[in-house]
């Protein structure tokens, strides 16, 4: 079942961003996402965000900025069930097109996006964390 992002939720949602985030980016210090965890906690609530439940636990969620994805978490026992298709394809029923960022180094995701009608539109450098990401771009009906 897909909800959308209730105040109750914010320590179970950020439980998985931080997990994930340090499993699917072994290549940044685990201590960037920590040290981002308590402004992300601030800002994610101003977001649009839906969550995945199963028997009464959320298991994933995804946040969008207007057309921008800000990201799609799966909590790694759940992952590769079609959660993550389900959540995308959730924001892809209101929207004309979406954009995201991914990590260049983050092979599943890409791929896992490609599989779902994003192309990479352009290349740029995180200024954060120095590594190479790629723009993604998803139109209706492309």
């Amino acid at each position: 079942m897909i909800r959308r992002f209730e105040k109750k939720d914010i320590n179970t949602v950020m439980q998985i961003w931080k997990n994930e985030n340090i499993k699917a980016h072994k290549f940044i210090l685990k201590e960037y996402w920590e040290g981002n965890y308590n402004f992300v906690k601030e800002t994610l609530p101003n977001t649009e965000i839906y969550v995945y439940i199963i028997k009464e636990k959320i298991v994933g969620f995804v946040g969008l900025a207007n057309n921008y994805i800000e990201g799609i978490f799966v909590d790694t026992n759940n992952q590769c069930n079609g959660i993550g298709t389900s959540l995308l394809n959730k924001v892809k029923e209101s929207r004309n097109n979406l954009t995201l960022n991914v990590y260049k180094k983050n092979i599943n995701a890409i791929s896992f996006y490609k599989k779902n009608g994003f192309v990479i539109t352009s290349k740029n450098t995180d200024n954060n964390t120095k590594e190479i990401e790629y723009t993604m771009t998803w139109n209706k009906g492309e």
